[in-house]
């Protein structure tokens, strides 16, 4: 069976090695205990055998495991601009070892490199070899999207969308047709913290579990992101307003 308890005590060591202090940091550790707990009720809310709910919760405690380091190499959280965190988690838990001091069983570790290096892709990218690789991709993707849309609804502007003035921003009108026509944001195509708000809008369609949906509606998260901004360009404005509606009427219909 997995350890979890051996698995967080390793983690907080191994974070304990950057700056705690750092805003981008903070931020990351308590959304890695909450996605481990989300990913947990997940698996638990499809009535999975003990050893999934386990290893559902283990992936949540791992999925974000390169962020750490992307920020101390980059300041930021961004991949755009600097690297691909779910690639860099892979390299640090399976091409350098780290993984064997989180779990001794190797039985696992193909589903867990594979739900790591899905969480962050597109769903058309996933890749996956069998129907247990597809089930923890899509639990802890959907487990990362529901807590991101979460702190989404408290968090800093800065930390949240990479800019203070988000306000005064404008939507590019490519970032806007994907939404309209797709419901996918391609992210390397964001250009403004507008852009990066309205591709965490569209996370809502790639929830995969009633269960998720239900609780991002019953938590009301996109009704309070929504309120908190008050944009000054007409256009960005009303394309806002249509997308809240969109994915309003989406939770409704769900």
């Amino acid at each position: 069976m997995i350890d979890i308890q051996k698995a967080k005590k390793v983690l907080k060591s191994y974070v304990s090695n950057y700056d705690i202090k750092n805003n981008r940091i903070r931020v990351k550790i308590g959304h890695i205990e909450r996605v481990a707990k989300i990913a947990k009720e997940l698996a638990q809310s499809k009535q999975l055998a003990e050893e999934d709910i386990q290893l559902a919760e283990l992936i949540g405690l791992l999925h974000d495991i390169g962020r750490f380091e992307q920020v101390k190499r980059y300041n930021t959280f961004n991949d755009k601009d600097s690297i691909n965190h779910g690639k860099l988690g892979v390299e640090i838990l399976f091409d350098q070892g780290m993984i064997r001091e989180f779990i001794e069983d190797t039985q696992y570790d193909e589903i867990i490199r594979k739900a790591i290096l899905n969480h962050n892709r597109n769903k058309n990218d996933m890749e996956v070899a069998n129907d247990k690789e597809l089930l923890h991709s899509k639990i802890i993707r959907d487990a990362d999207k529901i807590d991101i849309i979460y702190m989404l609804s408290f968090e800093d502007k800065e930390t949240a969308w990479g800019s203070s003035n988000i306000e005064k921003e404008k939507i590019t009108d490519e970032i806007y047709q994907q939404f309209i026509e797709d419901k996918q944001i391609n992210y390397s195509k964001r250009k403004t913290g507008v852009d990066v708000l309205v591709s965490h809008f569209a996370y809502v369609f790639d929830l995969n579990s009633n269960y998720a949906l239900q609780m991002i509606k019953e938590k009301k998260y996109y009704d309070t992101i929504y309120q908190r901004f008050k944009f000054e360009e007409k256009e960005t404005k009303e394309r806002i307003n249509q997308i809240y509606e969109i994915v309003r009427n989406y939770l409704e219909k769900r």
